[in-house]
């Protein structure tokens, strides 16, 4: 009997796959993060050789909006491999794709930290890391997603752990920038210590996801998805001998009763369920694009009004507005636990995600280095605060958007409502991307 066959799962012994799936969350959105978090660095790199008239050497920026096309350049592959990765999982084999994934990325991380210590025209240097950087979250893309698929085999919880690895992976990343600043090393040294972490950090990503099946609590959700059609199909036949069936009729009209709500369990089409769900769609692309439009092309141009502070000013950036924005993130992200205002069907909601466009003024208004505009909001203070509004902003309003999407359609619609709202998800940040080539060039 299949009652009798039916186990109970395993204890999770030492948290160990708890410990692993936060891991893997947090080593799937590492690439995005130390590319963005190093913009001083790769700016400074950026520094093209200009000969003056009176025939001296000096240094001058051109102009290769290095955080616009590294956001960009990160949000294309993404947008256009999510929606490839649900194809390549017909395919290719989830254990491939993600070995192969995090291999690749692990090679292209070692590239990046071997240019560090070599020298290289601005312009070459600026291409093979544009071309790195499409790549990397190419394939970061394909992991992402064939990670959500194992990681959904898993109890809720365990997916709750993959989300808060993933947004714990700006604060690990600004918190390296941070101690490589710190660090007495010279600034090769500093930038090769940085860019060795995220080495360090995918290599141990992809030993965690391999030790992962022979771990004895993940093995039984990993091969019970493999089961469970055939589970399903011996529940029903068991029930059915219960029966005590008088003809072949009968037999036929009970079988047909017992199958029918499985096979009348028809998912909707991709577009009545967007019909449901486009407010929440259109919610989440507001809230990406107002944050990509301004971070960190604007925002880390920010500078300090304290200029005679040395060891401040080479702190700012990475204190006031990486870790900033990845704490009060994560701390908007977790908010809706506690209370979710407003709510879904509340007027207030789109409302309030609008009012998130306010922050591109305000922080074009900031101490903005070499402003065209008029400096409003001078002080680090203001600064700090108007950081901490829009991160919290950002992570809140967009958990939201993620939480009340399925609650509009039925139950067997949720996959789909999930698949779409990822979608907007990227192309609001596809979208914001564009905009700051634009929103750079006004200040």
């Amino acid at each position: 009997m299949w009652n009798e066959k039916k186990q109970s799962p395993p204890a999770d012994r030492g948290q160990a796959v708890a410990a692993i799936i936060f891991v893997l969350g947090l080593g799937t959105l590492l690439p995005w993060n130390f590319f963005m978090t190093a913009s001083q660095y790769f700016n400074k790199r950026l520094m093209t050789p200009n000969i003056t008239s009176n025939g001296t050497s000096g240094a001058t920026a051109k102009d290769y909006n290095y955080d616009s096309w590294m956001a960009l350049l990160s949000q294309l592959p993404l947008l256009l491999f999510t929606l490839l990765n649900s194809f390549l999982y017909q395919w290719v084999r989830e254990r491939l794709r993600v070995a192969f994934s995090m291999i690749v990325i692990l090679i292209l991380f070692s590239l990046t930290a071997a240019l560090v210590q070599v020298p290289m025209q601005p312009d070459t240097f600026f291409s093979v890391t544009m071309a790195t950087i499409w790549f990397i979250n190419m394939f970061g893309a394909v992991l992402q997603g064939s990670l959500f698929g194992v990681v959904g085999l898993f109890p809720p919880r365990y997916s709750t752990l993959f989300m808060s690895g993933q947004a714990l992976a700006g604060i690990f990343a600004a918190l390296a920038m941070l101690l490589s600043i710190l660090s007495n090393a010279d600034e090769s040294s500093a930038a090769l210590g940085y860019f060795i972490t995220p080495c360090v950090a995918t290599l141990g990503t992809l030993v965690c996801y391999l030790l992962l099946p022979h771990l004895k609590f993940a093995r039984f959700y990993l091969n019970r998805s493999q089961c469970e059609n055939v589970d399903t199909k011996q529940e029903l036949l068991s029930s059915t001998e219960k029966k005590v069936l008088n003809n072949e009729k009968e037999l036929e009209a009970h079988g047909k009763f017992i199958m029918e709500p499985e096979e009348n369990q028809e998912r909707s089409s991709v577009l009545n369920v967007f019909k449901k769900i486009w407010l929440m769609a259109a919610c989440v692309t507001c809230v990406f694009a107002v944050t990509l439009a301004v971070f960190p092309v604007i925002t880390v141009r920010v500078r300090t009004v304290y200029t005679g502070n040395a060891a401040w000013e080479k702190v700012f950036t990475c204190v006031c507005c990486f870790i900033v924005f990845n704490v009060m993130d994560l701390v908007g992200r977790s908010a809706p636990s506690l209370g979710q205002w407003p709510s879904k069907d509340s007027l207030l909601f789109p409302a309030a995600v609008l009012s998130r466009l306010v922050f591109i003024p305000l922080l074009m208004l900031c101490n903005v280095h070499n402003s065209r505009l008029t400096v409003l909001f001078s002080h680090d203070c203001a600064f700090v605060t108007i950081m901490a509004l829009f991160a919290f902003t950002n992570g809140y309003l967009a958990s939201l958007c993620m939480a009340y999407a399925p609650q509009l359609v039925r139950y067997k619609d949720c996959e789909t409502a999930g698949s779409l709202m990822t979608f907007f998800l990227v192309l609001g940040l596809a979208i914001g991307a564009s905009f700051s080539f634009l929103l750079g060039r006004l200040v």
